[in-house]
C-alpha cells in the first residue's frame, strides 16, 4: 500500500452567507498542480456530521486500491 496524504479542509458558515464555493488547488513538488473538489453539506449539525461520515466512506468506496 503507497504512503498516501488525505487532503481535506471544514469550515462552517451561516448558509445565507456562502456564494460560491470553488475547487482548491494543490502544488506538488514536480511543478505540477492538482485540484481538490470542495464540497457543500448543509443542515444541522446531526444532519452534516451524517452527511459527512457517508461521504467520506463514499471516498474510499471509489479507490479500493488504497
Amino acid at each position: 500500500m503507497a504512503d498516501l496524504a488525505l487532503i481535506y479542509g471544514l469550515r462552517l458558515l451561516p448558509v445565507e452567507e456562502l456564494d460560491a464555493v470553488e475547487d482548491a488547488v494543490v502544488k506538488l513538488k514536480n511543478g505540477k498542480t492538482a485540484r481538490v473538489a470542495m464540497h457543500l453539506i448543509h443542515g444541522d449539525q446531526s444532519s452534516i456530521q451524517k452527511q459527512l461520515a457517508q461521504s467520506i466512506e463514499a471516498f474510499f468506496d471509489f479507490y479500493p486500491e488504497i
